[in-house]
């Protein structure tokens, strides 16, 4: 008759678990293990409900630091949230309801575009950005930069002849959002491929990758803008393609907290 193994100890199980934890490269305590098998026994707690309180934590840990990990690459210029922002001031300009079902990203799984028009101050960025960040904490990779910014790396790449690796960087994130397009004039004179470049960037993302443009001019703006009316035509076909287009004419908040800091200043 065969013997049948003997049983390891507890002690022995403990010390196994922690070493299968390590070689998982899992960071797991002793003192966390201890812990999670007390409140298992005083609780009675299942199988898989321990199995969930003991790894829960160092998932959550793993997850909240791919999520800074994302914010940090992505690159936003200000810490903007939905949760701050001032739904009354535009109410009858801003859909609270359209921009809180923007931020669930589905349009980002869905490789769907976006546009948002308004003027300076109303608060085109701020919301774009919280929106960004909704889309990191859901896994997906973002970048934030201005036009101008894009513009000047995307030049400096066409100068030292590596230019084709941006591109593909480009190209690469889940969301790219384009902030104050048309906010500065491009200066064609000093670098007349600017116009092609910014088009490229939009191109090499159609139907695979979603693209937000925010934008204080509208489309009728655009080929003065760029100096190029068909190139505008057909960034505006690349961009429009399947898209969601906002406009907000609304107050300027930046007008409206320089006429209170004014008012305020008059009346000391």
């Amino acid at each position: 008759m065969t013997k049948r193994p003997e049983k390891p100890s507890n002690e022995e199980l403990h010390d196994r678990i922690l070493e299968h934890f390590r070689i998982l490269r899992v960071p797991l305590k002793g003192e966390d293990l201890d812990a999670a098998l007390g409140h298992a026994e005083r609780e009675r707690l299942s199988h898989l409900e321990f199995l969930d309180r003991l790894i829960a934590s160092q998932a959550n840990e793993r997850r909240e630091r791919s999520i800074a990990r994302r914010i940090q690459e992505a690159g936003f210029a200000e810490v903007r949230t939905l949760a701050e922002f001032d739904w009354e001031f535009n109410r009858r300009a801003i859909d609270r309801v359209q921009i809180e079902t923007l931020a669930t990203c589905d349009f980002v799984r869905r490789h769907e575009n976006l546009v948002v028009v308004g003027q300076s101050g109303v608060g085109k960025s701020h919301l774009m950005q919280a929106i960004g960040r909704q889309g990191c904490a859901l896994g997906y990779r973002v970048r934030y930069v201005t036009s101008a910014r894009l513009l000047a790396d995307l030049i400096a790449r066409l100068a030292d002849k590596t230019l084709p690796q941006l591109l593909r960087r480009y190209s690469a994130y889940d969301l790219l959002i384009i902030d104050e397009f048309g906010l500065d004039k491009i200066e064609r004179n000093e670098s007349p491929a600017a116009s092609s470049l910014l088009y490229k960037v939009i191109d090499s993302r159609r139907a695979k990758r979603s693209t937000v443009l925010i934008t204080n001019i509208d489309f009728e703006g655009w080929a003065d803008y760029l100096g190029d009316p068909p190139l505008a035509m057909a960034m505006i076909d690349r961009v429009v393609d399947n898209s969601t287009v906002l406009k907000i004419n609304g107050r300027s908040y930046s007008a409206a907290r320089a006429k209170k800091v004014s008012t305020a200043l008059a009346q000391q």
